[in-house]
């Protein structure tokens, strides 16, 4: 789940402030284009899929759906019945077969990638980024972005964004594991300003009645 987020807050709250020698012109284009898009926003809501393959022959072993919505820095992603609520105080791993939340501080410094850290240009310094070129993805035509983490001891090796040409909006995005394993995401329905109450990003104790707690704050 928390790769999931961790794709979805870089795919959907992308920047790229300031010039840098990891980058090239056409790939910074694209980037401030989605930036400027985005920062118009004050809400979206996404439907997605991912499909994790890995081994020989790229077999698939896992498919799954599920959607997110964001809010300036808050969000609350869904997958499979589960749930992760953010606040930008603190998150909420809900896992309804074990009957049980999680309750944790959210703190943007303990995370590679969080919504606080992407309105920055910590693009420039944490990766280099080039365009790949444009492909189909569900009818849409896109550009590529390429991305490798500057830092070797990360455990993704590539992170590849599909943007929309026509909105300015991603449309999917792949990134390998250095274990060998690809996770290729595609977004859809997205509803950019969707009218979302702020209580839909905190948990309701009242409607998940008989729900072990455990805080680790």
């Amino acid at each position: 789940m928390k790769k999931i987020v961790a794709f979805f807050t870089l795919a959907l709250f992308i920047a790229a402030n300031s010039a840098s020698a990891q980058t090239d012109s056409k790939a910074k284009a694209v980037l401030e284009t989605v930036t400027k898009k985005m920062n118009s926003l004050k809400s979206l809501k996404a439907n997605f899929t991912l499909k994790i393959t890995g081994g020989k022959g790229g077999k698939v072993t896992d498919s799954k759906k599920g959607n997110i919505s964001l809010k300036g820095q808050k969000y609350h992603l869904q997958l499979n019945g589960q749930e992760i609520i953010c606040d930008n105080k603190t998150i909420w791993t809900y896992n309804p077969d074990a009957k049980e939340v999680t309750v944790s501080n959210f703190n943007p410094s303990e995370q590679s990638i969080s919504p606080a850290k992407l309105l920055t240009n910590f693009y420039d310094k944490e990766y280099k980024y080039k365009y790949a070129g444009e492909r189909k993805e569900g009818g849409k035509n896109c550009d590529v972005i390429e991305l490798s983490p500057i830092d070797a001891s990360k455990p993704v090796s590539k992170i590849e964004l599909l943007v929309d040409k026509a909105t300015a909006m991603i449309a999917g995005g792949n990134i390998w594991s250095k274990n060998g394993n690809k996770t290729e995401y595609s977004i859809s329905n997205i509803t950019p300003n969707a009218v979302i109450p702020d209580s839909y990003f905190a948990w309701n104790a009242k409607a998940h009645a008989g729900v072990e707690v455990n805080d680790l704050r």
